[in-house]
């Protein structure tokens, strides 16, 4: 990567995680923290911890389409602001009703597609999975981090003083997006943001569906995860800010687990990989729904859970990328971006109101549940190798459009009505300098 590029993706990488940072602090602490409320109610608690998520799920592919019409750093701007605010609001709140109120306000900062669009914008193509993948890593580590720190800033500065420092971190990106990154023209789309035309078809396609689906259940139960867990531990005389202490150990061997299954995926997908993942999820969910009084069963009932949670997590996203038809990965991304909150608000909703009627054990049972009709879901799931994706700048007649996908390697050839842009998607077998030449002498 060029010093540009390095630039852009160490900037955005630095937003991802100071704006992520603060959404995951709350998730290990609301549940105890927020007892000190009037108006405290496991509900409400679902509600605040998965509020966030309704809003982002509604105005992700708005915003993205608007990144498109405006520019990115405006639409970015305007998202970190409005997640401030609501940061602000929840930190202000002296009861749980205005704390929702700002964590659907944080929500309605849904930058993410934005983000990935100006991070296309300001590298190369043959550079773009190196950018992409130090995003994706931020993204990944401020999870662990803030599972850890919650507890003890909670501890510290209560839970106020952790939305005090969301909002302060939002505000802290605002210089990052406007000076930390250099202005460049915008790139054909259709491989990073929604695309309107798109929507429909991709929203009933066959298998998206069920990673769409799939990513909705797989965050609605780490939601209804985070309502529960924090007060299980109070059973254990674990004060909040020790709770890092089962946490860390928890990460840690599910980090192992997933390079584990990584490795013996081979950099493939297979689907039984998937399966297994959902079965170490279902056992942690029944662990914790029959034994959620012994210690070392919740231990090892979590780890199993984060294992299969971590290995789906970073999977779905690239088996939403194979399985997208070329230059419509933006659109199919918006839309699992979309599921993917919907599912933390799900997740927050069935945990609080579960909760408010029945024992807590009750909620981990629906977990578990869930994760039964999850698994006969994904089942019908088509194996996916995995598939690069290739730009081409040019207009390809119906001629040289045959004759890009006689190319070997080649599995898709599409060019959006409008764009100057031939998007591919391609096996290791591919020749880029071969699919370049039939382009140029068109």
């Amino acid at each position: 990567m060029n010093a540009l590029e390095v630039r852009a993706a160490i900037a955005l990488a630095l937003v991802y995680v100071l704006r992520m940072l603060g959404l995951f602090m709350v998730m290990p602490v609301l549940a105890v923290a927020a007892m000190d409320y009037p108006d405290y109610s496991p509900l409400m608690v679902g509600l605040a911890i998965g509020g966030y998520g309704l809003t982002q799920a509604a105005l992700q592919i708005p915003m993205g389409m608007m990144s498109d019409r405006w520019g990115r750093k405006p639409v970015i701007v305007l998202g970190l602001s409005v997640f401030a605010v609501g940061s602000f609001i929840a930190a202000s709140a002296d009861t749980m009703a205005w704390m929702i109120v700002g964590r659907i306000l944080q929500g309605a900062g849904a930058i993410a597609g934005a983000i990935m669009a100006l991070a296309a914008d300001v590298s190369r193509e043959s550079q773009r999975a190196k950018v992409m993948a130090i995003i994706g890593i931020a993204i990944g580590m401020s999870f662990y981090l803030a599972v850890l720190v919650g507890p003890l800033l909670a501890e510290q500065f209560g839970l106020a003083g952790i939305f005090w420092i969301t909002g302060i971190l939002a505000l802290a990106c605002l210089p990052l997006i406007l000076w930390g990154i250099p202005k460049v023209s915008f790139l054909a789309s259709g491989d990073t943001l929604p695309q309107a035309n798109q929507l429909k078809r991709l929203f009933f396609s066959s298998q998206l569906w069920r990673l769409n689906i799939s990513v909705m259940f797989l965050h609605m139960l780490i939601t209804l995860l985070f309502v529960q867990l924090p007060v299980t531990l109070l059973h254990f005389n674990m004060s909040l800010q020790s709770h890092w202490t089962l946490y860390a150990p928890v990460l840690l061997a599910s980090i192992i687990g997933l390079v584990v299954m990584m490795g013996v995926a081979k950099g493939q997908m297979p689907k039984r990989l998937l399966m297994l993942a959902l079965v170490l999820m279902g056992a942690g969910f029944s662990l914790l729904a029959l034994h959620d009084e012994n210690q070392w069963v919740v231990l090892v009932a979590v780890v199993f859970f984060f294992t299969g949670f971590n290995y789906l997590e970073a999977n779905f996203p690239a088996l939403v990328s194979s399985i997208a038809p070329a230059g419509e990965k933006g659109t199919a991304m918006g839309i699992y971006a979309s599921f993917q909150f919907f599912g933390a608000f799900l997740g927050g909703v069935i945990s609080g109101w579960t909760v408010n009627i029945w024992p807590a054990e009750t909620a981990y049972l629906i977990g578990a549940l869930a994760v039964i009709l999850w698994f006969l879901l994904l089942s019908g799931l088509k194996e996916v190798s995995r598939i690069k994706r290739v730009q081409l700048k040019g207009v390809a007649t119906e001629l040289a459009k045959s004759k890009l996908k006689a190319l070997p390697g080649v599995v898709e050839v599409t060019q959006n009505s409008g764009v100057d842009t031939i998007y591919l998607k391609v096996t290791r077998d591919f020749d880029l300098q071969q699919a370049q030449m039939i382009v140029t002498k068109e």
